[in-house]
Parts: structure tokens; C-alpha cells; sequence
């Protein structure tokens, strides 16, 4: 979960996707919807690198 108390750092390396701020800012960043992005979290968990690795994979099919 994020702890708003720490700026940065490992932080930046986890989506919550129940935080609508996190998805909305993710889903930007990776092209995708809100959906999109919550299924790839419920899939390969909640490290940034991995959500955008299995999204790429889905993209390119």
C-alpha cells in the first residue's frame, strides 16, 4: 500500500489500484483504461515493471 507519509523511492515502483489518483496517473502513463490496468495489477500484481511488461505483451497480439 502507499504510505503518503514517504515522497518517492520504492513508492514509485507500486500501483494501488484501489487509489482512483493511482490508476487515472498508470493508465496514462501505459496508454491503457482503468480497466486495462486493473486487470494487469489482479494478473501479475502490483510491481509497476511487471504491469507494464504484461501489457506490452497483451499490445502486441
Amino acid at each position: 500500500m502507499d504510505d503518503k507519509s514517504k515522497a518517492g523511492g520504492q513508492d514509485r515502483t507500486r500501483i494501488n489500484a484501489n487509489e482512483d489518483y493511482e490508476v487515472r496517473n498508470w493508465s496514462k502513463k501505459f496508454g491503457v483504461s482503468a480497466e486495462q490496468l486493473r486487470a494487469a495489477v489482479k494478473a501479475v500484481g502490483s510491481n509497476a515493471k511487471d504491469v507494464e511488461a504484461h501489457l506490452k505483451q497483451g499490445k502486441s497480439s
